[in-house]
């Protein structure tokens, strides 16, 4: 293996990636996915192991895997098909995340897939936005399981299929445009891999897939085998499930050996009625995730950082649910947890190394209804950032996403020309964050006006339990939630409801600081 031309095809992979990306955001329709950049693509070898990810959402990267391994289990795709599905049992995340997958071909044979994820601001279901109160899969919105969206010889996607879908959205128009950018960057990264296989070779660009892989494995047992063995634990919880079960405990117990990790979950909460459940695909994501916090930035995020970390997820918990359980939120608030704990015990194993907790939450926000400029329905979504925690040497940044979710904020002119409401006030919560040596970032402040009746849902953690601080640093400030009637009466919101919202009602965020960091001097 020549060092120098790893490191180029390392570039060159993620290059591929990261212009599917570009292509994606460019081609989208919805302001979700055009101006926060709410998607992830990948590039797959022909077994289906990720080879090469783009600067994306880590809560996507790090389950998509299973997506591809479900869209492969009918056999390898054939050439210029693409396989759509959404279904959190069967490899997806949340059902506003769609997948697709394709091959792509030389010599007769898949010899790499590529996969985008984007999450569409509407899917269906009981709300607009697609992330409500939901007590089932079923009330959540439409289901998909890996299907054909585009056949074998053909070069549109399939009209019955898509009409279906078109259907049972609130905003079919929206969603159209969002799949066909999604395929668009599908045939970009199909495309670039074909030119670097006439560049360089099958033979060549093969061995490297496979050297990158090995690489990451290699780096990833080093960053284990540097931890001192032994067992770490760690314990956090979720606020609720917005049903009246809560508090809802996250527990892992991390066994260190050598060059290995077994992160078990062992004894967190049963699945529960509300929406909070994850599946074990998000698991396995922000388990990854938190082992790479601690890995050199320049190792590549591939399905060898994978191999030396076993994760025990018991079947019928807020971990792993198991169908009908609700999920939307599994894929947003418990991530963030599950990041929490895990780094809060690997804090134990490398205090040196390990921050405080960010804001632990992504604060989700759908607002939907009727636009009376067009008289057409509307679906907004998006998340909101808040602190991150101090670390050894530094302070946490404020007014960031953090961990699990790598969105932007939808910029305050984008989102009041695209939907009938106001930004009243954007800016950050000063003091939110922990104290310490190295304090906590700050959240943010923001307050949002209907100009028109509509459907509010919030799914948001920390508002019970604020972000943990290490070494001596004080806890960041939980989040708080209110409602403002057109008076300018307020009235506290919890953190998980769907609510009928009037005209001229305003509805206001204030977000977790992340923990402080070391005993304050």
């Amino acid at each position: 293996m020549d060092p120098i031309l790893l490191e180029v095809y390392k570039h060159r992979f993620a290059g591929v990636a990261e212009e599917m990306g570009a292509v994606l955001q460019r081609t989208s329709s919805s302001p979700n996915i055009k101006e926060r950049r709410d998607y992830s693509c990948a590039v797959f070898d022909g077994q289906g192991r990720v080879i090469a990810q783009g600067d994306h959402l880590p809560v996507h990267l790090g389950s998509m895997p299973r997506s591809v391994a479900s869209a492969l289990e009918g056999g390898h795709l054939e050439p210029g098909e693409v396989v759509l599905l959404n279904d959190p049992f069967a490899g997806g995340t949340h059902l506003p995340d769609l997948t697709m997958v394709a091959p792509v071909y030389t010599e007769s044979r898949p010899l790499f897939y590529v996969a985008s994820r984007a999450h569409h601001a509407d899917v269906g279901g009981i709300a607009p936005g697609s992330m409500a109160l939901a007590v089932d899969i079923y009330q959540e919105g439409l289901r998909i399981p890996p299907v054909r969206l585009r056949k074998k010889g053909e070069l549109e996607p399939d009209s019955d299929l898509v009409a279906l879908m078109m259907a049972n959205v609130r905003t079919p128009g929206e969603r159209e445009g969002d799949l066909r950018a999604q395929m668009a960057s599908l045939d970009v990264g199909a495309r670039r891999l074909l030119e670097l296989i006439e560049e360089r070779g099958v033979e060549e660009s093969l061995e490297y897939a496979g050297h990158l892989l090995t690489y990451a494995e290699r780096m990833t047992r080093a960053l284990i085998g540097d931890l001192p063995d032994g067992t770490y634990t760690f314990e956090d919880q979720l606020d609720d499930d917005g049903m009246g079960s809560g508090p809802l405990p996250i527990r892992v117990s991390i066994t260190i050996d050598g060059e290995e990790a077994t992160v078990d979950f062992t004894g967190s909460a049963p699945q529960c009625a509300g929406p909070v459940n994850a599946v074990e695909a998000i698991t396995l994501s922000a388990t990854v995730y938190a082992f790479r916090c601690l890995l050199d930035p320049a190792v590549p995020p591939n399905h060898g950082s994978f191999a030396p970390i076993r994760l025990i997820a018991p079947q019928g918990t807020v971990v792993n649910a198991l169908h009908p359980a609700a999920v939307a939120a599994g894929n947003v608030e418990t991530s963030q947890r599950l990041v929490d704990v895990i780094l809060g015990a690997l804090a134990r194993a490398a205090p040196d190394r390990v921050p405080a907790a960010s804001q632990g939450t992504m604060n989700n926000l759908s607002i939907g209804g009727i636009d009376p400029r067009t008289h057409e329905s509307y679906a907004y979504y998006e998340t909101t950032g808040g602190g991150m925690g101090g670390r050894p040497g530094s302070s946490g940044p404020s007014a960031v996403h953090c961990h699990m979710t790598n969105t932007r904020n939808t910029p305050v002119e984008a989102l009041e020309h695209a939907y009938p409401f106001r930004v009243t006030r954007y800016r950050i919560r000063s003091g939110s964050g922990g104290s310490g040596l190295h304090p906590g970032g700050d959240g943010i402040f923001r307050e949002i006006v209907l100009g028109a009746p509509a459907t509010v849902s919030l799914l948001s953690e920390r508002r019970v339990f604020g972000p943990y601080g290490l070494e001596g640093g004080e806890a960041g400030q939980c989040g708080r939630n209110t409602r403002i009637d057109s008076a300018g009466e307020e009235t506290p919101l919890p953190g998980k409801g769907t609510w009928q919202m009037k005209q001229g009602e305003g509805i206001r965020l204030e977000t977790p600081g992340g923990g402080g960091w070391g005993h304050e001097q």
